[in-house]
């Protein structure tokens, strides 16, 4: 034990050796001219709708080089007041934002607003939104002059379930985007049962596990602007779900995508993609569906990455207070293992974690751990007087094999309580640090600054496809420095509700070149890139 504690010491420091000091993150909503207030419409009836939160998304919808912001709004359902709207912030490239949500048509419906997806569904070279609402979902299809059009209904996507998660993937290569929708529940405002004691001011809302779960839906891009609905026979159609986050990637690396869904207290969905248009749950095999006790959790937020280095993407998904934050260590024949304890992920156990993100905010070269907290009951106290509704978030720093809390030494952000619902990464700046996006239920949005992770060096991926899809949706990276080799994929879908930037992110220590990049389309075109200078923006486009 003295022996593991002196190397993690060891390599602490060396670490902040290596970036000259710790990275820390600043609070600069208010000078970039982000102003979102999040209508959470909580109300005496306690509405299940109410505390569930909304998400938040970056993308470059003007292809200008600079990440904008979009944030989902709620609304009052007790008093059926409808949503204030959805906001789309555009990002001037100098380090403020300027609200377009009038003159870009992206408000919403007034229904609440629940998740969003970005991705160019009909391969016209602009990203388009998806919003998941309690009500008809939405597509907005960009038009390339600044507005959008609202297509759902046209598009056959204008789903009435209750939608959380959503996102934009080619499942079956074929060179256009399909759309992949997480639904919650069955649920009824109208039916509302009264939960927690007969006190005034003791209402709760009420257990998940008294309302039935609502199947996700998959549709299949038809190449024409509109879409089919393949859920049931793709074999991803599971009444029992009751999801709430999602994410792609190539868990057993055969070069098809797979699908990650993170339920609220039943058992997580992994579906193995078969390669001929149908999925196979591979849940138990996988075992990556419960906690180390074989106990289903209440999934929030989730998320993929190569944790290890070892060439396989690991899982993390946030889960309720008292319910460890799960990491899935992958291992041959995509036989998973739960780690989060054996690896120092244990100050996760009271927080209720929901937005979440792997990425290396020190461009150390590995990927590190952001956990957005916040509960939902906002009488909690009154039951668990050592909990609170409002929350501080979590930062873990990778140490290669294991993590340590940095949160408190990571900047104002990380001592500020707030009800954290969906987070999503950027470098919105263009300086080479990813800096976060974080929706707080009720609350202001928040930006925060990374300050100081590009004092190591890095490298980003910025793909365009012939191809494949336009924006390489779902293609493999490799990059290769005298340090070893890193893997990833181009994927924005992660978190909780949310969507994040399209380009691919490596840090790189202190390693000025990279001896190669090696992109692997999803058509099954490789390109790779030699002797390359550290620092910049790498546009890579399908030959």
């Amino acid at each position: 034990m003295i022996a593991i504690a002196f190397f993690l010491l060891c390599h602490q420091l060396f670490a902040q050796q290596q970036s000259g000091s710790r990275v820390v993150f600043s609070d600069v909503t208010q000078v970039s001219g982000i102003d979102f207030l999040h209508e959470s419409g909580q109300s005496k009836e306690k509405l299940i709708v109410e505390t569930v939160g909304s998400g938040v998304a970056w993308l470059d919808y003007d292809n200008d080089g600079h990440p904008d912001l979009y944030f989902v709004n709620g609304s009052v359902i007790a008093e059926k007041k409808p949503s204030p709207g959805n906001a789309l912030f555009r990002n001037d490239g100098a380090g403020t934002f300027e609200n377009v949500t009038v003159k870009a048509g992206v408000a919403g419906n007034g229904s609440y607003g629940m998740g969003v997806a970005v991705g160019d569904y009909d391969n016209d070279g602009r990203l388009d939104l998806y919003v998941t609402n309690y009500g008809p979902n939405q597509l907005f299809r960009n038009h390339g002059d600044g507005t959008f059009g609202e297509v759902a209904s046209k598009a056959g996507v204008d789903s009435r379930q209750w939608g959380s998660s959503a996102g934009f993937f080619d499942f079956d290569r074929d060179g256009d985007l399909d759309l992949y929708v997480v639904n919650y529940l069955d649920y009824d405002p109208e039916d509302n049962p009264y939960c927690g004691l007969p006190k005034e001011g003791y209402r709760l809302y009420c257990d998940i596990r008294m309302f039935e779960g609502a199947a996700d839906q998959l549709f299949r891009n038809n190449g024409d602007g509109s879409f089919s609905d393949v859920s049931s026979s793709a074999g991803i159609a599971n009444p029992a779900g009751k999801g709430l986050g999602l994410t792609f990637s190539d868990f057993d690396r055969d070069g098809y995508p797979d699908i990650y869904v993170a339920n609220d207290t039943i058992r997580d969905f992994l579906y193995r993609n078969n390669r001929d248009g149908t999925f196979a749950d591979v849940t138990y095999a996988a075992a990556v569906g419960f906690d180390a006790n074989g106990e289903p959790q209440a999934g929030m937020g989730v998320d993929a990455a190569d944790l290890n280095q070892d060439g396989l993407p690991e899982i993390f998904v946030t889960n309720f207070a008292y319910e460890l934050n799960a990491l899935y260590r992958n291992g041959p024949d995509l036989l998973f293992e739960e780690v989060s304890e054996r690896v120092g992920l244990g100050s996760g156990l009271l927080p209720l974690g929901f937005g979440t993100k792997l990425f290396d905010y020190d461009n150390d070269g590995d990927a590190d751990i952001y956990v957005a907290n916040g509960h939902i009951e906002n009488n909690v106290h009154l039951y668990f007087p050592n909990l609170t509704y409002a929350q501080t978030d979590l930062l873990y720093e990778n140490l290669g094999t294991s993590f340590l809390d940095v949160s408190a030494e990571s900047g104002t952000p990380f001592s500020r309580p707030a009800v954290g619902r969906g987070a999503a990464v950027a470098d919105y700046d263009n300086d080479g640090d990813l800096d976060i996006a974080l929706s707080n239920s009720g609350g202001h949005a928040v930006l925060m600054r990374n300050e100081g992770g590009n004092r190591n060096h890095w490298i980003a991926i910025e793909a365009r496809g012939r191809e494949s899809n336009s924006f390489g949706l779902g293609a493999g990276v490799r990059i290769e420095t005298e340090r070893g080799t890193q893997v990833g994929q181009i994927n924005n879908v992660a978190s909780y509700l949310s969507a994040n930037d399209l380009r691919v992110h490596f840090g790189l220590g202190r390693q000025q070149e990279v001896k190669s990049v090696e992109v692997h389309w999803p058509s099954g075109r490789k390109q790779v890139f030699s002797n390359l200078r550290a620092n910049q923006i790498l546009q890579v486009t399908e030959p």
